[in-house]
């Protein structure tokens, strides 16, 4: 039976209003209860729950109709509060919050006897995080509890950074959604493994690459490396997945995603060639179109989202999932999309890229 959603909004640049306390309130009670709360973060929109409590991560798991192997991500408001989920900090960890925390950071920590495995998907690591955002800290310090909570859109598909998104696929399906906006960075955190198997004599892993990059963390003073995938992540979804956001095919629209890689002008003109291609079929064609690539091609009836300025990058990862939203609801059956040079935050947007246009 559908459920009727609230929805709530907050004004995150003024968090004392009448109307922003009654509605980081009413999400507080919601997830006292046991309940559902889609809220923003500096990332994109999370499904919130009680962390702790098994029956509420259940409603996670069915609202999004997300599988049991793919594990959740906790956020926590202070250090007292990552002690109820974290058994222990490696020296590496203790490092990696000192420089990042509050922000888009996720460590896979020891988890705490009190956290269900079914937030883990069974696994000893638990994903954590404290989020930058003024709404998403107000509402967990406001509930008091370490809130699981990962994207809120269907299982798959792609994440939300505005709380439309999240009615788009989640309305009737949980019980309330905070409404503060567009999120800031629009891609999810980056998550690292910095406990190294009990020691700090190796690199950390970085599973999912994210706004906080690979070479930040190493200027932190923590020796990182890039998770590599294998054919072994295909077979081990039934059973559970060492981090959240490895799953193959992940962030995925509707419509056929296209790619497009390459430098300069000879990406340019593949990007051509690959929207003649298309054009020429019955496809409603979608383009993701930096400033840069403009081009004749415009003539064809095809739907364009203008993605901003190809030179930069928090540009473009702040508007990926917007764009490629956009295109799915307006229609296009097959979306053009060029790829960001893999460096800094390109690297995340081609990760994103990559796992929304797998087909296996």
């Amino acid at each position: 039976m559908p459920i009727k959603t609230l929805r709530l909004t907050v004004d995150a640049a003024d968090l004392n209003s009448d109307s922003s306390k009654a509605s980081i309130s009413t999400a507080a009670e919601i997830l006292q209860r046991g309940g559902s709360v889609a809220f923003p973060t500096e990332t994109v929109y999370g499904l919130g729950a009680n962390s702790l409590d098994l029956e509420a991560i259940a409603k996670i798991f069915a609202a999004k109709q997300r599988p049991a192997w793919d594990p959740l991500i906790v956020h926590v408001s202070d250090r007292e509060m990552l002690d109820r989920v974290a058994a222990q900090l490696s020296a590496n960890a203790v490092r990696l919050i000192d420089a990042f925390w509050p922000g888009p950071l996720t460590l896979l920590l020891p988890r705490h006897p009190d956290v269900p495995a079914a937030v883990t998907a069974g696994r000893p690591l638990v994903g954590v995080r404290m989020p930058q955002h003024p709404v998403a800290h107000a509402l967990i310090h406001a509930a008091g509890l370490p809130i699981a909570a990962p994207s809120a859109n269907s299982f798959g598909r792609i994440s939300p950074t505005l709380a439309q998104h999240v009615a788009e696929d989640l309305d009737g399906r949980i019980d309330a959604i905070l409404d503060s906006g567009e999120t800031t960075h629009g891609l999810e955190s980056t998550v690292v493994d910095p406990y190294l198997n009990s020691s700090d004599k190796g690199p950390c892993i970085v599973y999912r690459p994210g706004v906080i990059t690979l070479e930040q963390i190493r200027a932190a003073g923590v020796d990182a490396v890039a998770y590599r995938e294998t054919g072994q992540a295909s077979a081990a979804e039934p059973e559970s997945l060492p981090s959240p956001g490895i799953a193959l095919r992940h962030y995925a629209p509707r419509a056929r995603l296209v790619l497009v890689d390459g430098e300069g002008g000879e990406q340019r003109r593949a990007f051509t060639k690959a929207v003649l291609a298309e054009a020429s079929s019955r496809n409603r064609l979608g383009l993701m179109l930096p400033d840069v690539f403009e081009s004749p091609v415009l003539g064809h009836d095809a739907l364009v989202y203008r993605w901003g300025a190809w030179s930069d990058q928090e540009e473009l990862a702040q508007k990926l999932f917007a764009g490629l939203r956009w295109l799915d609801s307006a229609g296009a059956t097959v979306i053009i999309c060029p790829l960001p040079p893999a460096q800094g935050i390109g690297v995340a947007v081609r990760d994103r890229l990559r796992k929304a246009a797998r087909t296996e």
